[in-house]
């Protein structure tokens, strides 16, 4: 724990009320949303906000992609903290806030992970316990360090009621799939998660749209649709190696930055349409590796409102393919309520991460835990 004589303390025991602020790899804006759990079961949901990233901002954030120092990644961290403070001047009626920052590099083999942010900042400046780094003790520990959300999916299933498997499909920047069984009380009980990245899923998208048409994303897939899969591309794509790994296994935004290349030589929405079926294919090939079929896969993030990957995944499972607002969850803010309950687990020294979701040698509690210095 790092920090002083914090003004308000985190209480060890029955229900608080978390905020969780999220700055995804679309780099379309911070999302902070409220809950309240005791680490274990959510008890309620509470408000929601969204701070969009500027063009420029947005422009110096994508600066900092794929670098671990340096100018630009200083660049990025002051645009990601200052977003950050001025949305969360307005959630001081909580007793923590998850902060998880923004992810600019990622190579758990080798380099590391980088989410941009100080937390002990932030607890400093808004005079409330700040839970944050949470992927580097996994990390460290032999984990992939991501996906982090399994351990709230878990709960989330619990939650709606669910009474046998679901997978929670997030389609952000990078696609994530977490397979759950909601019969197993413990998430990091064996049995109980298998989680990891699919693919690439929004970003080389938006990617496109801006270097192409000067547009942040394909609103609702209007581009793809008006164009023909390259099924040739796509093969090379499914061709990859990292689709025969087997998980826990992850991505860093970029790994998969040749997509672009693939389709250069194809119009604006041709390239819009083999871009939207890569991601659609390695959530199918993602699928194999659940140990049973899931009854239905909840899709949250951006994806899920692109209605031509929507479609495209329905004809590649074989299960039903629901936005997760049809169990009555909020799929634009279900990554900040992550990291809301995660810090709360994170508080109470509660595991965040287990093999069965990044890899990792045993169930951890990753994070640190900044608290604000005292008036005196």
């Amino acid at each position: 724990m790092s920090g002083g004589a914090s003004k308000r303390a985190i209480a060890k025991t029955g229900v608080v009320t978390a905020a969780g602020a999220m700055s995804g790899t679309s780099l379309d804006g911070v999302d902070v949303a409220v809950l309240r759990t005791d680490g274990h079961d959510i008890t309620d949901f509470g408000r929601s906000a969204f701070r969009d990233y500027s063009v420029d901002e947005r422009a110096v954030i994508a600066q900092g992609l794929g670098q671990w120092s340096g100018v630009a990644v200083e660049a990025a961290t002051e645009v990601v903290e200052a977003a950050h403070l001025k949305i969360l001047r307005d959630f001081m009626d909580v007793d923590l806030v998850g902060f998880h920052g923004q992810t600019l590099a990622h190579a758990p083999r080798t380099l590391g992970t980088l989410q941009v942010g100080d937390g002990a900042m932030l607890a400093a400046q808004l005079g409330v316990p700040v839970v944050w780094d949470f992927r580097s003790a996994d990390v460290s520990l032999g984990g992939e360090g991501a996906p982090l959300a399994p351990f709230f999916h878990h709960a989330c299933a619990r939650y709606v009621g669910a009474q046998e498997p679901v997978a929670f499909l997030n389609l952000g920047g990078v696609g994530n799939l977490t397979w759950v069984d909601p019969r197993v009380v413990a998430p990091q009980t064996q049995g109980a998660l298998l989680a990891f990245d699919t693919g690439p899923a929004n970003a080389p998208i938006n990617d496109l749209m801006q270097e192409r048409l000067g547009l942040a994303y394909d609103k609702d897939g209007a581009v793809a649709r008006g164009g023909t899969v390259e099924t040739g591309a796509l093969e090379l794509f499914l061709a990859e190696p990292y689709f025969a790994r087997m998980p826990p296994k992850s991505l860093d935004r970029n790994d998969f930055a040749e997509m672009v290349a693939l389709v250069r030589e194809l119009s604006d929405a041709d390239a819009a349409a083999t871009l939207t079926a890569m991601c659609a294919a390695g959530v199918a090939e993602a699928m194999q590796h659940c140990p049973s079929a899931p009854a239905r896969v909840l899709v949250t993030g951006g994806g899920r409102r692109n209605p031509v990957l929507m479609q495209m995944l329905e004809v590649s499972l074989d299960c039903p393919v629901e936005a997760i607002e049809e169990v009555g969850l909020d799929g634009d803010m279900l990554e900040a309520q992550a990291f809301a309950y995660l810090a709360v687990r994170v508080a109470r020294g509660l595991p965040t991460s287990c093999a069965g979701t990044t890899g990792v040698r045993a169930a951890v509690g990753g994070g640190t835990v900044s608290v604000p210095l005292s008036a005196a």
